[in-house]
């Protein structure tokens, strides 16, 4: 009698645990990636061609993905300096970019980044340089 109880308490608590467990298992999959921004400046002697750079360190959780979006007159350079990271765009396909290996989104391109591994941060420095200021520098896209 003494097992069964054991058996059903350690039973009743992984049915009690596993609700719990996939609670915090989906909200770590809907937070999203930290965005630090290390530097935002305007530039001088462009000619106003360019009228400022942000740059930005983006911390990747295991499994978490940036929104679609895109940057109004904003190109990005995407620089991975930590695990590796998925980079969509819209109507192109995706790339797999690796520690060390950097890619440029042209400007008012819908996309997003990703960290498809589950078990491993990713982390990636970016850089905007945006010719109008007067735009916001990320629009969220709806898909």
């Amino acid at each position: 009698m003494k097992i069964i109880r054991r058996d059903l308490l350690y039973l009743s608590g992984i049915a009690a645990a596993v609700p719990t467990m996939s609670k915090i298992a989906w909200a770590q999959t809907q937070a999203g990636p930290k965005l630090t921004q290390i530097l935002r400046k305007d530039l001088e002697g462009q000619g106003q061609v360019v009228q400022e750079t942000v740059i930005s360190v983006v911390d990747f959780g295991p499994g978490t993905a940036a929104p679609w979006h895109m940057h109004p007159g904003a190109q990005e350079l995407l620089h991975v300096i930590e695990g590796s990271l998925v980079v969509e765009i819209e109507g192109s396909g995706t790339t797999l970019l690796k520690t060390g290996e950097a890619a440029i989104i042209a400007a008012d391109l819908v996309h997003l980044a990703r960290n498809e591994n589950t078990g491993a941060s990713g982390k990636a420095l970016v850089v905007h340089s945006r010719a109008a200021k007067d735009k916001p520098l990320m629009v969220v896209v709806k898909k």
